[in-house]
């Protein structure tokens, strides 16, 4: 039999036909804890009664009319993510590549400089200026001349990264914790050298917040709680609690650089995604439910750490990794086969990413099957 579709993902074989919560089934009625969570996306988890109230109500006025119309709904979500720091601006989109590629324009148009510094082991997307920011030679292999001009620089490496730097860098852009490359979170000592580096060499500081933004540290966004205060920061995955958006937020001072004309979008922060957005954030950006995560976040480590002591457990809140002494594939079938969904990161990495609304009983379900299998 010919498919239809193109073979670009390695797809499992179960099919996935209904969640509620943390929980999904699959087309035999199979439940599954759901530990990838759209990886990152279900902010709060499946078919979450108040978004799906959010998008029954806003499905009965408008859904899409284009960024040739003013959208008061964009106004205020870019008020709601811009409170309480020092960004002032936003700007909308469909995906966190997307956002990124936004971010790259921006630098390089606000410095009329072309070279970003980035990392190894980084993931910023798969279009073509956000796959050549990413720090992975099997994100480029086949695609001929990448983008011009990233530098790729060793992770949490101060040496390195003030070798790299120079008169002509527009830009150092990075994740605070690295997902697709295993879960890698920026020390300390790294965050401070990045923030001095750019504020004595008058550099462009740009975050990729995709996978670790809207709560999913404990904190609104992760740069919160480390040394960095970036000029730009991107947003995705989460932020539409499962509806496609994305996000770009930026300091007052790069305003006049993104003029009309300089960029757009078709699709980007419809009236649609930015309903279902504002009611992913009003709920998850308040102080009892970020310190929510933090505590479950805390619970999860404990678990881990004393039943599995010998493994090393990585990452922030509830984007956490584990250090697999199987193939990571291998782990993830057999929690499959078990009832937990997991995805990896990296080469030897398992991925742990609910909905942040897990239940602690649910955490407990988790880390007892993941004994079972590494224990």
């Amino acid at each position: 039999m010919t498919q239809a579709l193109f073979n670009n993902y390695n797809r499992r074989a179960i099919h996935l036909v209904k969640g509620e919560g943390t929980t999904v089934y699959d087309e035999n009625g199979k439940a599954y804890l759901d530990f990838v969570a759209g990886i990152a996306v279900l902010t709060l988890g499946h078919t979450n009664p108040m978004l799906v109230n959010a998008m029954k109500e806003q499905s009965e006025k408008l859904w899409h009319v284009s960024n040739l119309f003013a959208n008061p709904e964009q106004e205020k979500l870019a008020a709601t993510l811009v409170e309480n720091t020092h960004l002032a601006h936003g700007f909308f989109c469909n995906s966190g590549t997307e956002a990124n590629e936004a971010a790259i324009k921006l630098a390089r148009k606000h410095t009329g400089k072309h070279k970003m510094i980035t990392f190894l082991h980084s993931f910023h997307g798969r279009t073509f200026g956000a796959m050549s920011a990413t720090g992975q030679e099997k994100v480029h292999a086949g695609f001929g001349p990448i983008v011009e001009t990233f530098e790729y620089v060793p992770f949490n490496d101060v040496q390195a990264l003030e070798a790299a730097v120079d008169d002509e860098t527009a830009a150092i852009m990075l994740e605070v914790v690295q997902g697709e490359g295993g879960v890698n979170p920026v020390s300390n000592e790294f965050a401070i050298a990045i923030q001095r580096i750019c504020d004595e060499k008058g550099i462009l500081l740009v975050v990729d917040e995709v996978q670790t933004g809207i709560a999913r540290t404990g904190t609104k966004y992760a740069w919160e709680q480390t040394a960095l205060k970036p000029d730009i920061v991107t947003l995705a995955k989460g932020l539409g609690g499962g509806f496609p958006i994305g996000a770009m937020l930026a300091k007052e001072a790069l305003f006049d650089s993104f003029g009309p004309g300089t960029h757009g979008t078709t699709f980007g922060g419809n009236p649609m995604a930015t309903h279902i957005a504002q009611t992913v954030v009003d709920y998850v950006f308040t102080d009892e439910f970020l310190a929510d995560v933090q505590s479950k976040s805390t619970y999860f480590i404990q678990l881990l750490n004393e039943k599995l002591p010998a493994l090393e457990v990585r990452g922030m809140g509830l984007l956490l990794g584990i250090e697999s002494p199987l193939p990571v594939a291998d782990v993830i079938q057999a929690a499959e086969d078990k009832g937990l969904l997991l995805v990896g990161a990296g080469e030897s990495t398992i991925r742990l990413l609910p909905p942040l609304n897990v239940k602690r009983q649910e955490i407990e379900r988790a880390v007892d099957i993941l004994v079972s299998i590494l224990g």
